[in-house]
């Protein structure tokens, strides 16, 4: 799906001083929102929905049998990576843990190869080998998709550190829950980077729960923007629900690693809808909670909500955008549960001795 928001919308005019912006949101002052254009909010919309019905398929292909092993679903946390990418340029990477398929389809992975990839099949972006928690691709500088919780952590600073060496201003995009945080070589990649100054933006993606323990009983620090200090990191919470002001944060902090100045902390404070994985029922939360935060907090609908309101976008318009995604969806789930499985000698092919 060819839309606006993959090739980085054009960004509203930045402030005067992104210093004096990253230091007066590194001190927990109220951070900016962005003032998107009618046709970024359109695009947004397009990427965040496409996230949407894409995980709300997978989930039903799941449930049928279709997909095996472990599943862990994106739905409602799209505004994260949809506002991230939008302040990114080509070059820039993008390395996440098992939550992965919104990040593909973010970066303009093609969903009939991520969806052929949950199924098993040839067709899928690590040809039927990786499913769900591994699929990569070097060409929309994407690198996992990673199972082992805090692994990519590592390896999203050992991409800056490429950067840095080749001399070149890309950027690594390095996400990770609020479990993760927890884990040992998160600290040591944050001393690492800060030591060097790689350009390296650790994007927490807080969604409260972890693997099913709620943040107060499992972080001594809940304020994830303040897990840098020690190692003189600046950090900031953002809104992780509104694509707005995820924008605005990535546009400071990705200018700040574009500037030298070393790894940035952004916290993003969102919510799943569903459990942690498929097979978790989610019992340590109530369902009027899930309830409320949909009704009052949902990333597309706020969306939604300005276009039909500010911009004046007609609802046959708005029918028409998820009509269109929900054709590529379906394309997607066909070709998934048609195309062939790898053929046996796979088995033997992409290993390193």
């Amino acid at each position: 799906m060819a839309v606006a928001a993959r090739k980085s919308p054009t960004a509203p005019k930045a402030s005067a001083n992104k210093s004096q912006a990253v230091a007066r949101s590194a001190r927990g002052k109220t951070p900016e929102i962005a003032e998107l254009t009618r046709e970024q909010d359109l695009a947004a919309y397009r990427e965040m929905l496409l996230i949407r019905r894409f995980e709300e398929k997978a989930g039903q292909m799941y449930g049928m049998g279709l997909i095996g092993g472990f599943c862990h679903l994106y739905i409602g946390q799209e505004a994260v990576v949809v506002g991230m990418q939008m302040a990114t340029k080509e070059g820039d990477q993008v390395i996440t843990g098992y939550r992965d398929h919104g990040h593909m389809l973010a970066c303009g992975m093609d969903a009939k190869g991520v969806m052929a990839e949950l199924t098993g099949r040839r067709g899928g972006l690590s040809k039927g080998k990786g499913g769900s928690m591994h699929m990569f691709s070097k060409e929309k500088h994407f690198y996992g998709g990673h199972g082992i919780v805090g692994a990519q952590v590592s390896l999203g600073t050992g991409l800056a550190f490429a950067n840095r060496y080749r001399g070149n201003d890309n950027v690594s995009l390095t996400y990770f829950g609020d479990g993760a945080a927890n884990q040992g070589q998160v600290y040591e990649s944050f001393n690492m980077a800060e030591l060097w100054k790689l350009p390296v933006i650790y994007v927490i993606e807080n969604n409260r729960y972890a693997m099913g323990t709620a943040v107060s009983r499992a972080s001594a620090q809940t304020d994830f923007s303040k897990r840098g200090i020690s190692f003189n990191i600046p950090g900031e919470q953002v809104d992780g629900m509104d694509v707005r002001a995820v924008y605005a944060a990535a546009q400071r902090a990705v200018q700040w690693c574009r500037d030298g100045k070393g790894p940035y902390i952004l916290e993003m404070q969102t919510y799943r809808y569903r459990g942690h994985s498929m097979s978790d029922p989610a019992k340590y939360r109530s369902k009027d909670e899930v309830q409320k935060m949909r009704e009052e907090r949902d990333p597309i609908e706020q969306v939604r909500k300005r276009l039909l309101e500010q911009w004046k976008v007609s609802e046959d318009e708005l029918k028409a955008v998820d009509g269109k995604v929900r054709e590529i969806v379906n394309a997607a789930a066909e070709f998934a549960t048609n195309d062939p499985e790898p053929d046996a000698s796979e088995l033997w092919t992409d290993i390193l001795n």
